[in-house]
């Protein structure tokens, strides 16, 4: 079901690399070609062929309102509680400008909000409204002026009324019924009913993040998101059920999904893979983790905590729990993983759902140098700077001396003209 090794061979033979499908590619590029010469023809014709529906592209306001006050009151409960513990940690994260003024000389740097944002909330095998608060709050909070919701029909033509309430407590008025490629496409280089955006962001399956990398360029993105995983560094205090719990909630999303235990004796390995083996069939969707497990999951066997550390930094995981003893002593040893959980009673789940930090994060290894999803992904930093006549004539001849080691005379120029008026 899920294989055993040591935590040394998995290091040497089987690193996480990022997936690349030639012949997905291909296929998304003709579909972006297709929406950027047909507009929203395309974006109908490709809907009907994929999702099997000709829907109504936008969501009327009053549709909005009707699937929110549908929901179940203690759903909308817990949706907003949710909501404001995103908005409290996320509102740590924004920041000003700067200046610096000296005698003739301003510098300075603006923090400016993205104008027009695009969310893409997937739909097929499951809704996700904590998508819609994850992407959509630290936009708010950023000042983002425009936020435009998409996401996939159903057979009947319908976004999930939980989506839709989701985007009614963030404040999303302008949704599409329309999800793919075709959509990416279409929210960056605009049709007759969706205008263009500045930036996409949101997670999808392999169609979509290929195509947020191909107009990557033409509009901003914020990753190139890989199937979502879990790396458990467990020692004899965690207890086998929870943790087998833990690599069967990411082992569920999707049968690439990628659940990993790093563990130190056999015994214990075996008690986890006894606790999956009871706790599968209980799963709605079962077939789902389990052919995850079985093609991609792994129990590593570690000889120390210094070598489990290692691996932990090597493969870079998107979630990283670390259900020790004493997990706080460990944390700064942790350089590379976009969230971490600590304890015996922090699951991913809390994560994904509740505690605030935000659950879009770096896949496939990138924690290595990319973040999770802030209200920084939401603002451009532009520049300023004025100097007087008298401080450029101070640094006039440093200027005009750069610009001719690097061959630029108009450059020195256009500071000399300066000192002869």
């Amino acid at each position: 079901m899920i294989r055993v090794q040591k935590a040394c061979e998995f290091l040497q033979t089987d690193r996480i690399v990022p997936m690349r499908n030639p012949k997905v590619e291909e296929e998304v590029a003709q579909i972006l070609e297709k929406v950027a010469s047909r507009g929203d023809e395309a974006l109908l014709d490709l809907t009907q062929i994929f999702d099997g529906v000709r829907p109504e592209l936008k969501v009327r306001e009053e549709e909005i309102d009707r699937a929110y006050h549908s929901c179940d009151p203690l759903f909308l409960k817990s949706l907003e509680m949710a909501a404001e513990n995103i908005r409290q940690f996320h509102r740590k994260q924004l920041y000003a400008g700067f200046e610096i003024k000296k005698e003739g000389i301003l510098l300075g740097q603006r923090v400016l909000p993205l104008r027009r944002v695009g969310i893409y909330v997937p739909g097929g095998t499951a809704s996700y409204p904590s998508t819609v608060l994850m992407n959509a709050i630290p936009a708010v909070l950023a000042g983002v002026e425009e936020l435009v919701m998409v996401s996939p029909p159903d057979e009947k033509g319908r976004i999930p009324k939980e989506i839709l309430a989701a985007a009614k407590v963030t404040g999303i008025k302008e949704i599409y019924r329309c999800g793919g490629a075709q959509v990416v496409g279409a929210l960056a280089f605009g049709t007759d009913t969706i205008r263009a955006v500045d930036k996409i962001v949101g997670p999808g399956n392999i169609y979509v993040a290929t195509a947020k990398k191909q107009v990557f360029g033409i509009v901003d993105i914020d990753m190139i998101a890989g199937p979502s995983e879990i790396l458990v560094l467990a020692d004899e205090s965690a207890n086998p059920a929870f943790v087998a719990a833990d690599l069967l909630s990411q082992a569920e999303h999707d049968v690439l999904a990628r659940s990993i235990l790093i563990c130190f004796s056999e015994e214990f390995s075996k008690s986890v893979v006894q606790e999956i083996q009871k706790q599968l069939p209980l799963l709605e969707r079962e077939p789902i983790a389990r052919k995850a497990l079985q093609d991609r999951g792994a129990i590593l066997l570690a000889k120390t905590l210094e070598e489990a550390i290692l691996l932990c930094n090597e493969l870079a995981p998107e979630h990283l729990e670390l259900a020790l003893e004493n997990p706080e002593d460990v944390l700064p040893m942790i350089k590379n993983a976009g969230s971490v959980f600590l304890g015996h009673y922090t699951p991913e789940a809390l994560g994904d759902y509740w505690a605030g930090p935000n659950h879009t994060l770096p896949t496939m290894g990138t924690a290595r140098f990319a973040s999770p999803l802030s209200v920084e992904d939401f603002v451009k930093r532009s520049s300023y700077m004025k100097y007087s006549k008298e401080a450029l004539a101070d640094a006039a001849e440093h200027i005009e001396r750069l610009a001719g080691h690097e061959g630029l005379g108009a450059h020195a120029r256009s500071i000399d003209i300066r000192r002869e008026k």
